[in-house]
């Protein structure tokens, strides 16, 4: 037996119809119980169709560049029932929007103790929309939700694992590889003397020497570093 039976809004009748009938009648039971029909994926022009060439297909969009995963976080943005108009525009939007979002995610440490009451509680949001007749766009939000919440890294983390479940947008699995990529480049660029002077500029900018710290930001720039504050603390990069 099934739980959910997926589909496009064309197939529920006659298609899926028919396809209760004829298991139904061979099984003598109801055969699943929720049937999921999904609107149609639309260019500008209307519908997408194999008939007319103009379909995407997830290697097309690795051809072109394009992370899969970004094309899910486009679609789960809208919600089913709603016709999805597809543009190279809509997407790269959604693009930058998720790679924001691991760029965040990225910035979490998994440390200390998951807080259970605040877990249940962003879990409630999530779960809450998805019972919301498979809101997906409200799911996402209830994400966003958990980057702003007033808890601990470890109690955020646990929660987007337990929300990717669902989703499949390999969230930690996508933000543990931008942080190793990050820790390379930084490993890459290192440069003693640089680093010397940005810790300096830290250190005048806590005991509020704004002079000196504007004139190592100054010297820096003249050699073509930029500073980058951050909660983490003062990066820098060639520019």
């Amino acid at each position: 037996d099934l739980d959910i039976h997926c589909g496009g809004i064309d197939n529920a009748f006659p298609h899926h119809t028919n396809e209760i009938a004829q298991s139904e009648s061979f099984l003598g039971h109801e055969w699943c119980k929720y049937w999921f029909h999904v609107m149609h994926l639309n260019d500008e022009s209307g519908k997408m169709s194999k008939s007319k060439g103009d379909f995407l297909t997830v290697s097309l969009l690795e051809k072109k560049g394009y992370d899969p995963m970004a094309y899910r976080f486009f679609c789960l943005q809208s919600h089913y029932r709603k016709n999805l108009v597809f543009t190279w525009d809509n997407l790269d939007n959604a693009v930058t929007a998720y790679d924001k979002l691991i760029a965040k995610i990225a910035t979490f440490k998994n440390e200390g103790e998951v807080d259970q009451a605040a877990f249940e509680k962003l879990k409630e949001r999530f779960v809450g929309a998805l019972n919301g007749d498979l809101n997906t766009s409200l799911a996402i939000t209830a994400v966003y939700d958990v980057l702003k919440a007033k808890c601990n890294d470890a109690t955020k983390l646990a929660a987007l694992a337990d929300f990717d479940r669902v989703l499949s947008l390999n969230l930690l699995e996508a933000a543990e590889v931008l942080r190793k990529k990050q820790a390379e480049e930084e490993a890459a660029n290192a440069d003693p003397e640089i680093d010397a002077l940005v810790a300096a500029r830290t250190e005048a900018k806590k005991a509020k020497n704004w002079a000196e710290a504007d004139r190592i930001r100054d010297e820096l720039k003249a050699r073509g570093i930029e500073i980058i504050d951050t909660p983490q603390g003062a990066k820098w990069r060639k520019v």
